[in-house]
């Protein structure tokens, strides 16, 4: 008797890891952000192992690493699916101005509001998020998930991505020359064409040669990609500690920097879809919009960083309404696809 008791609790015992993965994956919480945690927590304990002059040499890395992420961006950039993808131009465009225009506009008109400081690294770090790209991955999975127009995401994200290698540094040119930070404008563009503008462009000439083997071998380019965002994340944290850039940031600051993060995704969210409506977009177009316009990319936020802030004291900083960002918008962004997915469901049965 004792040993059926026994059994039945080691069995549910067993049972407890594969409901924890359901559940944190219904929230969006996989090994990545857990990751990202990881290096800030390695960061904190021990600061002097990722800095410039550390052992490791994280900034050569990373720099060689931020490289072959664009140039693998390039090789899996199909040219003949982006023209295929021109013709649904009401939501190509809604999707892209909710990423380059509604974002920074609505950054900047609260800004004024509330008398922001644009030199503030916080803010800075704000406007950056804004500024970015949207996501691929996550994009297109939760488009999936609820039933939308998965060309035109695939389509939307990838030209996202494509446009925010332009527009993005423009975006933060524009910015900082309103405050008192200044950006070495010609040795930014000159690190933006060899690290990330050319290595796209050559990966884009050897799609047809190359192109099958990236969707081959997608999972371990996205886990190359991942790798070398953790270790951008840890050495801009470690300089960040290192200089106490967090001493006057208290939790108080971070909460409140959480809410205003997730009102900021309420809002596009709310704006998006109420622009679907007014232009009359089927269900499947409304998905596509809601989902890829109001997702930005840490991807691009990492690896952009190092070329478009080269004193990497302050990165880590700006980095973290990015990092808060794509955790929120992940578990928010999952929970309403599930929901919405089950509602359909509903409907149809």
């Amino acid at each position: 008797m004792r040993s059926d008791k026994a059994n039945e609790s080691a069995a549910k015992g067993i049972g407890l890891l594969p409901r924890a993965r359901k559940v944190a994956g219904r929230l969006g919480l996989d090994w990545f952000l857990l990751a990202l945690l990881l290096m800030i927590v390695l960061a904190y304990l021990w600061p002097q192992v990722g800095l410039k002059e550390g052992p490791l040499a994280l900034g050569t890395i990373t720099d060689v690493g931020v490289t072959i992420i664009f140039l693998f961006y390039g090789l899996r950039l199909s040219p003949e699916k982006l023209k295929a993808g021109l013709s649904n131009w009401r939501l190509h465009m809604l999707v892209q101005l909710s990423t380059f225009v509604l974002f920074p506009v609505l950054i900047l008109l609260v800004m004024q509001l509330v008398n922001a400081d644009s030199s503030d690294l916080l803010w800075l770090g704000v406007f950056y998020l804004a500024a970015l790209p949207s996501t691929v991955s996550s994009s297109v999975v939760m488009v999936s998930v609820v039933g939308g127009n998965m060309p035109a995401a695939i389509f939307n994200a990838s030209i996202s991505s494509l446009l925010g290698v332009f527009i993005t540094p423009l975006w933060m040119g524009v910015f900082l020359t309103t405050g008192d930070a200044t950006i070495d404008t010609q040795d930014v563009m000159l690190k933006l064409v060899l690290q990330v503008l050319a290595p796209v462009i050559v990966g884009i000439l050897l799609h047809h040669r190359l192109g099958a083997w990236a969707e081959r071998n997608k999972s371990r380019i996205r886990f190359f990609d991942q790798s070398i965002i953790l270790l951008i994340v840890y050495s801009s944290f470690c300089e960040s500690y290192a200089r106490d850039l967090f001493g006057s940031l208290s939790m108080l600051h971070l909460v409140e920097l959480g809410i205003g993060m997730l009102v900021l995704f309420f809002c596009i969210f709310g704006i998006i879809t109420g622009i679907s409506r007014l232009l009359g977009l089927a269900r499947e177009d409304n998905i596509t919009a809601v989902f890829c316009g109001s997702k930005k990319s840490l991807v691009h936020g990492t690896v952009m960083s190092k070329v478009l802030f080269p004193d990497a004291n302050m990165v880590g900083v700006i980095l973290l309404p990015i990092m808060i960002y794509h955790a929120l918008q992940l578990v928010v962004a999952s929970i309403m696809a599930q929901a919405w997915a089950r509602k359909e469901e509903a409907t149809k049965l």
